[in-house]
């Protein structure tokens, strides 16, 4: 687990439960020799917390990194909000979450393990219009990063595959070099030739420890032929391995990832470069990450 960087990590202080909150985050990070991750809120961006982490925990240089995500928490799709988080440091601008419409439809029935005990309900969002293109303030946004911003990553979020293909092409269009396709074979409904498209665009591909069930065995986690797969017909280049833990209920971050880095090395055939490319090289790149 040297030199991993994780880009997906559900630290504290959240509206939600964590297991860890993001200065324990930090520490269990350098024990195992971690370089850098990113904590990930749905609700609130995640710059102070990690910022105050990094200046009083870290020890070792390894570096707490935080991120916006567009829920209506912050206003939706608000340029103000991502002008502010690029301005403290975000590295990742994710499109909706929580507040996705495609999310909250997959969660009718069964409530989101992430989610906090919110009073308000979400107010959906679905940012295609009437004629399957992009709304105003999602182009606002892409030209926004394009323009100010390009070394913040752009991440997909938990939007259809219908507005992702959108918003990649755009994105694409505009010059945006970092993309990062949130767990797009779990509540998204992409295919792996749309992975492999989106790969070819440039975008990354994210590979999630905790929708694994090698991972945190559960009725709704999936089985580890969808990593072999796409690590086959993607390819190491275009994948980013990260946890996407830090749930209450489950493991915490670390032996969490470590458990699906084995997991990939063993049923993969995953070598040592391999596996460097996909949980330093790639996300280092993705964050600016240098040392």
């Amino acid at each position: 687990m040297k030199d991993v960087i994780d880009v997906h990590v559900h630290a504290g202080p959240s509206v939600a439960k964590r297991r860890v909150d993001s200065g324990e985050m930090l520490m269990d990070a350098e024990k195992n020799g971690y370089c850098a991750f990113v904590t990930k809120d749905h609700y609130f961006p995640s710059m102070m917390g990690t910022d105050i982490a990094s200046k009083f925990l870290a020890k070792n240089g390894c570096k707490a990194y935080g991120c916006i995500a567009l829920n209506n928490s912050v206003g939706g799709i608000n340029i103000h909000a991502v002008d502010a988080a690029c301005a403290m440091g975000a590295k990742i601008v994710f499109m909706p979450t929580v507040s996705a419409l495609n999310h909250i439809e997959h969660h009718k029935k069964k409530a989101f393990v992430g989610a906090g005990k919110m009073k308000v309900p979400e107010k959906p969002i679905y940012y295609l219009d009437e004629n399957g293109e992009l709304k105003p303030e999602v182009v606002e946004v892409l030209e926004y990063l394009a323009e100010y911003h390009p070394e913040v990553t752009l991440g997909t979020g938990h939007g259809s595959v219908e507005e992702i293909n959108k918003l990649i092409d755009k994105a694409v269009e505009l010059g945006l070099k970092k993309i990062l396709v949130n767990h797009p074979f779990f509540n998204i409904g992409a295919s792996s030739d749309d992975m492999v498209r989106w790969a070819g665009q440039g975008a990354f591909i994210e590979l999630n420890a905790v929708v694994f069930n090698v991972v945190e065995p559960a009725s709704h986690h999936l089985e580890f032929d969808i990593v072999e797969e796409l690590f086959k017909r993607v390819g190491c280049e275009r994948l980013v391995i990260d946890s996407d833990m830090g749930q209450a209920a489950y493991m915490p971050p670390v032996e969490g990832l470590a458990k699906f880095a084995a997991a990939v090395q063993e049923r993969c055939g995953a070598t040592d470069e391999q596996m460097y490319t996909m949980m330093h090289r790639n996300p280092a790149y993705l964050i600016g990450f240098e040392g």
